[in-house]
């Protein structure tokens, strides 16, 4: 994921996006694509790999979790919710990005990014992921693409 500012590279992430292809869908699990903006920012504060549930955070960090719970993917340490901004496209009706919950979260995989790996999330590393979102405001634009 790159971010540019006047036209400049300012910054590039190693991400992850979905295991399925770019979709965008109810149900697809796939990243969906387009323009979109940053609805919510959730988790200011909470410390590098804290696990969120229903976008509250656990109390816990993923260390914290056995083997077998850390095979599934965490949602940890921030949320950027996103929100569609192209009507039909992912927007509204049945492929309405902040409908199927779509966010740019960590993960309790870094060793796995730059592979596709999530159920449509982006996901990052923690500690990219708390610099991007200090970063970044709500209704700041995000472009997917493939």
């Amino acid at each position: 994921m790159q971010f540019y500012r006047a036209g400049e590279l300012v910054r590039a992430f190693v991400i992850s996006s979905s295991l399925r292809p770019p979709a965008n869908g109810k149900g697809s699990l796939g990243t969906p694509l387009g323009l979109h903006d940053i609805a919510e920012k959730i988790g200011p504060g909470q410390p590098p790999g804290m696990v969120f549930k229903g976008r509250v955070p656990t109390g816990r960090h993923f260390n914290e979790f056995s083997e077998e719970e850390n095979r599934a993917n965490f949602i940890t340490t921030r949320i950027l919710w996103l929100r569609g901004l192209e009507p039909g496209v992912n927007l509204g009706g049945d492929v309405d990005s902040h409908d199927r919950y779509i966010y740019i979260h960590g993960t309790n995989h870094e060793d796995r990014l730059g592979a596709p790996l999530s159920a449509g999330c982006v996901l990052m590393r923690n500690l990219d992921l708390v610099e991007l979102f200090d970063e970044v405001r709500t209704g700041d634009h995000v472009w997917i693409a493939e």
